[in-house]
C-alpha cells in the first residue's frame, strides 16, 4: 500500500494559450495524484489544447470543462465549477504556477479543522531577477499583514452556501476570502506555511504590472502605508 493520501480535493482552473509547460505540470500533477484523494483540473482552454491535455491526462486526474460563470474573470468560472464538482469538503484551489508538496497540503488540511479559508504564502523558486523584484511586494505584503498567495484552502459547503463569489474582479483570492468572511466564516493566515510558486517569465511578468497595481487599490491601508514613505523616497532620490 502506497503513503497516505489527504481527504482532500485538489482543484486547479487552467486556461493555457500555449503548452509549453505542458510535460513539468503533467510531473507536478502525478505527484499531487499520490498526495491527495481528488485532483480536479477545470480546464478552459482551446479545444486542441484541452484534447491534449486529455490525453497527456488521462487516468491521472479529473478533467474537466467549466461551467458558465457570470463575470470577465474566467478563473472565477474555473474556480466554482470545481467547487461544484469536488467530492470532499476540504478543497486546495491552486494555480497552474503553484507547486504544493506533502507538507503544505497536510499543514492545510490540519488548518481547516478550525477554519472556513485558510491563506498559506507563496515564495518563488527559482529566482530569476522579475521574481527578486516581485518578491519585494510580497515581502511588503507580509510586513503589513499577510500576502494573498496562488493557492487557498477552502471548505466547500461555505462557497456552496454563499452562491460564489464575484466574477467582475480582477483580484479573485482577495475576493474570494471577502465573500467567506462576510458569510461568517474564519478564515486563518498561515503564515509559517510557505507553498514554492514557479516564476512566470519576464515578458508575462511585464503584462502583470496592472494586476499587481490592483494587489495594492485592492487593500486600502496598505495603499496609505505605501504613499507615506514616497516624501522619503524622493527625498533620497
Amino acid at each position: 500500500m502506497g503513503p497516505h493520501r489527504l481527504p482532500l480535493t485538489y482543484v486547479l482552473p487552467l486556461r493555457w494559450t500555449d503548452d509549453a509547460d505542458l510535460d513539468e505540470l503533467t510531473a507536478y500533477l502525478r505527484g499531487l495524484a499520490g498526495l491527495v484523494q481528488e485532483v480536479l483540473v477545470v480546464d478552459g482552454s482551446p479545444p486542441p489544447l484541452h484534447a491534449a491535455h486529455a490525453r497527456a491526462w488521462h487516468g491521472l486526474v479529473r478533467h474537466e470543462r467549466p461551467d458558465p460563470w457570470p463575470g470577465c474573470n474566467g478563473k472565477v468560472a474555473g474556480v466554482m465549477t470545481g467547487v461544484r464538482l469536488a467530492r470532499h469538503e476540504r478543497l486546495v484551489l491552486a494555480d497552474d504556477d503553484v507547486r504544493h508538496d506533502r507538507g503544505t497540503l497536510t499543514a492545510i488540511d490540519a488548518l481547516l479543522d478550525g477554519a472556513d479559508a485558510v491563506r498559506p504564502q507563496n515564495y518563488f523558486d527559482p529566482l530569476p531577477w522579475h521574481a527578486v523584484w516581485d518578491s519585494g511586494r510580497t515581502l511588503l505584503n507580509r510586513a503589513l499583514g499577510a500576502d494573498y498567495p496562488g493557492t487557498l484552502g477552502v471548505r466547500r459547503s461555505i462557497l456552496l452556501a454563499t452562491g460564489g463569489y464575484d466574477g467582475d474582479v480582477l483580484f479573485e483570492n482577495l475576493e474570494l476570502l471577502r465573500t467567506v468572511r462576510a458569510a461568517g466564516g474564519r478564515e486563518v493566515i498561515a503564515r509559517d506555511v510557505l507553498v514554492a510558486r514557479r516564476p512566470p517569465t519576464a515578458r508575462h511578468f511585464a503584462g502583470q504590472r496592472v494586476r499587481q497595481a490592483y494587489d495594492s487599490l485592492g487593500q486600502p491601508a496598505r495603499l496609505v502605508a505605501e504613499l507615506a514613505l514616497a516624501p522619503a523616497l524622493v527625498w533620497a532620490g
